[in-house]
């Protein structure tokens, strides 16, 4: 498994946000992110990479954008101390997972399964509206013959 704690986050965005300052009732200052319009989709990319010497990116991942123009903003990623405990316990974890044999579950298997959850979930709200339904077929038979 490689840790990349230490690489910088790239985001490649098509949509910058804008700042926008407003006035409170109270008279403080507020700020709100308002999105720019365009004709084009909202349609962002998470991706990790090193920042070269050079000043060069290196990407982790083929960027999955029609080719054009896009614009980066560059953010560096925390650096934990060896000695935090939070990483500590992750490299514990982590060791303890090599240890035994486990293999992570691949992209394809987390997908799937998230297929399955919102499948699930839409029979379960289908189940719902049908009992509403038949509720309310109820209630308005009940009133008719009074």
């Amino acid at each position: 498994m490689k840790h990349r704690r230490d690489h910088p986050l790239v985001r490649c965005l098509e949509l910058m946000p804008t700042m926008e300052l407003r006035k409170t009732n109270d008279g403080a200052e507020k700020r709100q992110i308002k999105p720019e319009t365009s004709s084009m989709s909202a349609t962002h990319v998470v991706v990790e990479g090193t920042l070269k010497p050079d000043g060069s990116l290196e990407l982790d991942s083929k960027l999955n954008l029609p080719p054009g123009r896009v614009q980066l903003i560059v953010q560096p990623l925390p650096e934990l101390p060896k000695d935090d405990p939070f990483w500590q316990m992750m490299e514990g974890i982590w060791a303890a997972q090599k240890a035994r044999g486990h293999v992570p579950r691949t992209k394809e298997e987390i997908d799937a399964e998230i297929g399955a959850l919102r499948d699930e979930s839409e029979g379960e709200m289908q189940a719902v509206e049908r009992l509403q339904e038949e509720c309310r077929r109820a209630r308005e038979q009940a009133r008719g013959a009074k």
